[in-house]
């Protein structure tokens, strides 16, 4: 599959993936109380008020190119977390609805995968079908994003997770590291594209593999075949 081809199928994916996973962020947040998200229209699935032109499209397609696994961001949905019935509690369930949201596309995806498979008569990723290969980037892009943010690296969702299990005096601190959270993020870029990316696939290549064994087992399931 060409480049162009490949970066086609990917914009789309992503963008649906990264979507939900704001969105799931401040559709929970505004069921505990917080409604930021919601009086700044944000709970939308427009994509035009969730993309980042740098991090949905300029640093997923260089990666690509770069021939590094895709990953990306939206513009955060807001989150006041003073204003949540708990937000202790309440940041944590916040950060895991994003990550969460992901491996449900993931799920819906493999079923999809498995119900066409049935109809086609044969596992569609494994023939030269253009569903076929956007339905598997589909899976792997969430998979991977749902992994990825759960990292507890500040500004991740894994960190507010990380943070809401802390005691009260290393949450002071942590909480003070998550204002330089972007700044860290901007570090794990620079060094995936100075030293590439063996490092996170060394990291997530576990569970990742776990993940698609999952999935990928829960198409064939569906599929019958």
């Amino acid at each position: 599959m060409d480049t162009v081809t490949l970066i086609a199928l990917l914009i789309p994916c992503l963008v649906v993936a990264i979507v939900f996973h704001e969105v799931a962020h401040g559709y929970v947040a505004k069921l505990l109380g917080d409604t930021t998200a919601a009086e700044r229209g944000r709970l939308t699935l427009n994509p035009l008020r969730h993309v980042d032109p740098v991090g949905t499209l300029l640093v997923p397609g260089a990666l690509l190119l770069a021939g590094a696994p895709a990953f990306g961001w939206a513009k955060p949905v807001p989150v006041n977390q003073f204003r949540l019935r708990n937000p202790r509690y309440g940041m944590m369930a916040v950060a895991i609805a994003g990550p969460a949201s992901n491996f449900v596309l993931a799920t819906l995806g493999a079923i999809l995968i498995g119900v066409l498979s049935a109809v086609n008569g044969a596992n569609i990723l494994e023939g030269p079908s253009v569903v076929g290969a956007a339905l598997s980037m589909f899976l792997l892009i969430n998979i991977f994003l749902g992994l990825f943010n759960l990292l507890p690296i500040p500004p991740f969702d894994g960190s507010h997770i990380v943070g809401g299990l802390l005691p009260d005096r290393l949450r002071f601190h942590w909480a003070r590291l998550q204002r330089v959270g972007i700044f860290l993020l901007i570090g794990v870029i620079a060094y995936s594209w100075l030293f590439g990316t063996g490092w996170l696939l060394a990291l997530l290549g576990p569970p990742l593999d776990i993940a698609w064994g999952f999935f990928a087992h829960l198409a064939k399931v569906v599929s019958g075949l």
